[in-house]
């Protein structure tokens, strides 16, 4: 089964539908996990491992609207792709995820979003943070994240905030073919 992420925009419409969905925020998921909502992880655990674009996926960016993220813990760039085999240890998958503790400076990093297609945008985050989360037993887990993998988690529960990279006051950068576009869509001066 395919599962289509679900973007603010295609070609030159805003997709006022899926917006929606992007934009709410996420309800949590109940213990133990009922019929659907292990249909859920399922169905973001296949979108995420069938996609090579993707270095994270949330639920709501499949139309879930649950706290739910997956994410490489690995693979991220050409050094290391090969480390990237899409074994269930190459990543993390969190069930109402929370940060618990944020560290150091915010670094700035240009970020790229599915759900935000063609553009990228300066985004500050944090370059270390602990999450508390659930399993799908349902048991506690807590991880540690540093640098870019810290960056990768970040993004990924601003999902579930709907939260977009369109949402931070960084740089926007876009192809120059489609200036006109997105001077509409954000309504540059």
């Amino acid at each position: 089964m395919s599962h289509q992420v679900l973007t603010l925009w295609s070609g030159e419409a805003m997709n006022e539908a899926e917006a929606r969905i992007l934009r709410t925020s996420c309800a949590d998921v109940p213990f133990p996990l009922d019929a659907a909502a292990q249909r859920d992880v399922a169905a973001l655990i296949e979108a995420f491992l069938a996609r090579e674009d993707a270095l994270g996926l949330a639920a709501p960016q499949i139309g879930i609207s649950r706290k739910i993220v997956i994410y490489r813990n690995k693979g991220f760039d050409d050094d290391d792709k090969a480390a990237w085999t899409k074994n269930e240890k190459d990543y993390d998958l969190l069930i109402n995820p929370r940060i618990t503790q944020a560290r150091g400076e915010l670094l700035y990093m240009e970020e790229g979003c599915l759900s935000c297609p063609e553009i990228k945008v300066e985004v500050g985050r944090f370059p270390e943070i602990k999450i508390r989360a659930l399993n799908t037993k349902g048991q506690k887990i807590n991880k540690r994240y540093q640098d870019f993998l810290a960056r990768i988690a970040q993004h990924e529960l601003d999902h579930l905030d709907g939260k977009l990279i369109v949402d931070h006051e960084g740089a926007l950068s876009y192809p120059k073919k489609r200036s006109a576009f997105f001077q509409k869509v954000f309504q540059f001066t």
